[in-house]
């Protein structure tokens, strides 16, 4: 049931502008939901940890970017979670909202804080230590937090066996995270992105420095950010075939156009930054490096 439906461009976009910009360490007041048995997801990696930790069948709701495990796609749309509507949200009657920081917009969670429902926002940040915090978070607010506890050192032990794989790598490849490509003009990702802390994760260095958040790129900055490989989302968004990606006449001019080298991985699970992230950290690894991890 998807009561709020947007283009798949749309959702693509959200979904790395959501996974964009980390914002302060922030949380509401409340810290446990006094009930726990209708809470709405506001965030795909809050969405995830609920599932994983058991306490699946306590959602009556999820936001459109909340497409994994298969489950929560049987749950009510609330809509995209940086354009939610209150009335949405509370259209499903939750006990409590479990809402991921940058949800918005601003007045939508203003009147949501202000509703009679416990709301509980989960900051976001994107590195290892963060995917352990909104863990042993969601887990206190659900009143689980022996079994958050335990998967949270699963995640832990998962993450850094990942982030080993390339801690011996000498040449660390440059790569330039592409977002969107439309009318030649590319929207890349910098620093404190999602696709930032991913890369960093995965032993390669983010091709665009100096700038913060997701930036149009001017053909020069392409040139001169020399990727050894290019980084972009599968099936999210107006597709941008290999050919149309590798004719931009300023990506023909780096080593990743040189050598047609480009990396599609699926969004969520690539930067959704929950527990199946040290997954994707292996399987980026994997495509980056190829037989040098692990040496």
């Amino acid at each position: 049931m998807n009561l709020f439906s947007k283009s798949a461009r749309h959702l693509a976009l959200g979904l790395a502008m959501t996974i964009g910009l980390a914002g302060a360490a922030a949380a509401s007041d409340a810290e446990v939901f006094p009930d726990t048995s209708r809470i709405a997801t506001i965030g795909s990696s809050l969405t995830e940890i609920v599932f994983a930790l058991g306490e699946g069948d306590h959602l009556v709701a999820r936001d459109s970017t909340s497409v994994y495990p298969e489950a929560a796609l049987k749950l009510p749309d609330v809509g995209y979670m940086r354009q939610l509507s209150p009335e949405g949200v509370l259209s499903v009657n939750p006990s409590g909202i479990l809402a991921l920081e940058g949800s918005g917009p601003k007045e939508a969670v203003d009147v949501l804080k202000k509703a009679s429902v416990p709301y509980i926002e989960v900051p976001e940040t994107f590195d290892h230590e963060g995917i352990l915090s909104r863990i042993r978070i969601v887990g206190k607010a659900l009143g689980v937090e022996e079994r958050a506890a335990a998967l949270a050192a699963d995640v832990d032990g998962k993450l850094k066996a990942a982030e080993a794989l390339t801690a011996s790598v000498q040449q660390r490849k440059r790569v330039l995270f592409i977002l969107s490509m439309q009318g030649g003009k590319l929207l890349a990702a910098g620093g404190n992105t999602a696709a930032d802390g991913i890369l960093k994760l995965t032993g390669a260095d983010n091709a665009i420095d100096g700038l913060s958040g997701y930036k149009q790129l001017s053909d020069e900055a392409i040139v001169t950010a020399a990727p050894d490989a290019i980084l972009m989302m599968d099936h999210a968004g107006v597709a941008v075939s290999d050919d149309d990606l590798f004719d931009h006449a300023a990506i023909a001019q780096t080593p990743a156009g040189a050598e047609r080298r480009v990396i599609r991985m699926d969004g969520n699970y690539l930067l959704g930054f929950g527990p199946r992230t040290a997954d994707a950290i292996h399987d980026l690894a994997v495509a980056l490096y190829g037989t040098q991890i692990g040496q």
